[in-house]
């Protein structure tokens, strides 16, 4: 996998990377280890870089400043990074999940991929990474147009509203589930979502928030 070869970044771990790449349904059918982990681990660590960006280099308040890294850190945008480094087509699925490859499996890679680069390279390195892939797009302050839920939570901001998402149900197998989730809004239910993870359920229930909230 020689994908970031461009970025100047050769991992010495390539089975790390390749966990990296691993969806539940792949891990589930090899007995191996999906890129949960590394995701959690990735997302972490990209937070605090985008975080400490927005802070050496933009005049905003706290408020500003979540609402603004809460758009480059969105499923939306993750999803633009993997598709710019050219990490898709190394995703390893199941076989029941070949012909699905979506949005959230796609954007949780690239958060395990940013995992993979610290654990194996560093965080000077993967600061570097971030900030040639990643801090382009805040610098020409792109929006990811599908990403309801930042855009309601802004929103909702503006008139000083509570927002929380609850699960309300989980059915199917481990490798194939499907939430619903809802969007509470001062403790009514504005939207409902379905989808095969929680974060695109969320986006669903946002969505349909979005739609009458924005009436």
């Amino acid at each position: 996998m020689k994908f970031l070869d461009k970025y100047q970044i050769h991992i010495k771990n390539q089975e790390l990377l390749s966990t990296a790449l691993t969806h539940t349904s792949y891990s589930n059918e090899h007995n191996c280890e999906s890129y949960e982990r590394l995701e959690f681990l990735g997302d972490a660590v990209m937070s605090a870089i985008v975080s400490t960006y927005l802070y050496q280099n933009e005049n905003l308040d706290e408020g500003q400043m979540s609402k603004k890294r809460a758009r480059f850190v969105c499923e939306s945008a993750l999803y633009e990074y993997s598709q710019r480094i050219g990490s898709i087509p190394y995703i390893r699925v199941g076989k029941g999940q070949e012909s699905n490859v979506n949005k959230t499996i796609i954007a949780d890679t690239f958060e395990a991929i940013v995992g993979t680069i610290y654990l194996d390279q560093g965080f000077a390195k993967v600061k570097d990474f971030l900030y040639e892939v990643v801090v382009p797009y805040i610098q020409q302050n792109c929006h990811f147009l599908d990403d309801y839920k930042s855009a309601l939570q802004e929103m909702v901001q503006t008139t000083k509203k509570s927002l929380e998402y609850q699960l309300i149900k989980e059915e199917g197998p481990a490798h194939d589930k499907t939430f619903e989730v809802a969007v509470v809004i001062d403790g009514i239910v504005y939207g409902r979502g379905i989808g095969k993870s929680k974060k695109e359920a969320e986006q669903q229930a946002a969505f349909d928030a979005f739609k009458k909230q924005a009436k």
